[in-house]
């Protein structure tokens, strides 16, 4: 993969940028014909529901599709707790979640361009930044996705399957059922620790296929781990010059209320190389089962993984080893399809003392000098969350309210403990 052409990645910014310029980054498109008037009968949220930002659509044969799309989350949370010696600590948050706006180009009739980016950074309560860049701020943060699209199925007339998509650019990677929901559909505030230890918000550069026959769904993807100075995302689409990471998937309708989808990723890099390591482990896999029969459902995952070592940039013997977890998400329609209650319990589990860890949000923020929660780390965690969502224009508009409590053992260097917490949670989710 490192003979991949530099001016593939060089191209797909040049053209990611342009279709941006009209949201994020200022400018003007030129459309060749208007934008229909929504079809709908003056119902506000099915406008919303519509694709509204659809700007352009024709049969031209180089230009079919050109709209802009956008998401707004806003939430607070007020916490109680005790950590490892025994103190008290409460705390509150307020946080503008994630703001982004991004755009869609489909064009010569089997390409999709499409980008998305962070436009606020949101670092009030983090404990990650240096002093004094704890503010809210406003604008470009970096890409979320930003992806050239190539629906072979149909450029090369394949009847064999129901589709067949190759993609190159930074992905959103995956594993498990909450990281494959997107955040516009999660049914809790957050997603379970143990989803965003595997997941980890990760943006890699890569090449991915996915496919679908009947029942059957499947993917596979080459992903580089190619990181920034700070062992995090790149801003936009990396390199190929560090480790590579395989990724496969695979999913089952075995009927019309029950689906299963098995998923895993190996990452091969070697740090103490000097390869980027963008992946925190070294291999992880899922196993998840979805019921869903209309009124209520249920969702569940199974995850096991190895942390790795030193090759993988885990340093510390401590936080190598296994680590695995169970999360269980039972759901029901209170009134259809406007009020909904959720209950999830989430498991997780490591054979070496610090071997998973806690949510950020905000178990592991700072509560104070004399609060010790070892930043969250620890060889077990479990936690129960209890919810309501109300949605106002289903999951395009909708508020969010829960009440987790997690407890987790957190054993370290000096430290000998249990940490718990209760968190309040207020959310407010739109998008376009």
């Amino acid at each position: 993969m490192n003979a991949l052409p530099s001016a593939l990645s060089t191209g797909l910014r040049c053209a990611l940028y342009g279709i941006l310029a009209t949201t994020a980054l200022g400018g003007e498109i030129e459309t060749v014909a208007p934008a229909p008037a929504p079809a709908n009968s003056g119902d506000w949220c099915e406008w919303l529901g519509n694709k509204p930002g659809t700007l352009y659509k024709s049969d031209n044969p180089f230009i079919q599709e050109f709209g802009v799309f956008g998401r707004f989350q806003w939430q607070a949370a007020y916490m109680t707790g005790e950590d490892v010696n025994g103190y008290e600590f409460s705390d509150d948050y307020t946080e503008v979640r994630r703001f982004r706006l991004g755009a869609q180009l489909k064009f010569l009739n089997f390409f999709t361009a499409k980008a998305n980016v962070n436009l606020a950074d949101d670092a009030r309560h983090s404990t990650t930044r240096f002093p004094g860049d704890d503010q809210l701020g406003w604008g470009y943060e970096d890409f979320d996705e930003a992806l050239l699209i190539f629906d072979a199925k149909k450029a090369f007339g394949i009847e064999q399957l129901d589709a067949l998509e190759v993609a190159y650019g930074r992905h959103k990677f995956v594993l498990g059922s909450e990281a494959r929901t997107s955040s516009k559909k999660l049914l809790t505030v957050e997603r379970s620790a143990i989803s965003n230890k595997v997941y980890d918000s990760l943006r890699p550069t890569g090449l991915s296929v996915n496919a679908a026959k009947g029942d059957w769904e499947f993917a596979a993807a080459i992903y580089s781990t190619d990181a920034d100075v700070n062992g995090d995302n790149v801003d936009f689409i990396g390199g190929w010059n560090d480790g590579l990471a395989y990724y496969l998937g695979v999913g089952y309708q075995a009927t019309d209320e029950l689906s299963f989808y098995w998923d895993m990723v190996y990452n091969d890099a070697q740090a103490t190389s000097g390869e980027d390591s963008l992946w925190g482990y070294e291999w992880a896999t899922a196993f998840t089962a979805t019921y869903d029969q209309g009124s209520w459902g249920v969702i569940a995952d199974l995850y096991y993984g190895d942390n790795g070592d030193a090759d993988n940039g885990v340093g510390r013997a401590n936080r190598q080893g296994d680590f695995w977890g169970l999360v269980v998400m039972p759901h029901l329609w209170l009134v259809q399809d406007k009020l909904e209650g959720v209950v999830r319990y989430q498991y997780a589990g490591a054979s070496e003392d610090q071997g998973i860890r806690a949510n950020s949000r905000y178990v592991r923020r700072d509560h104070g000098p004399v609060v010790n929660v070892n930043s969250g780390r620890g060889n077990e965690h479990h936690s129960i969350y209890g919810g309501l969502n109300y949605y106002l224009c289903g999951h395009n508009l909708k508020v969010q309210t829960g009440l987790e409590y997690e407890w987790f053992n957190a054993p370290g260097v000096g430290v000998a403990g249990d940490v718990s917490a209760t968190t309040y949670w207020f959310g407010f989710r739109s998008f376009f």
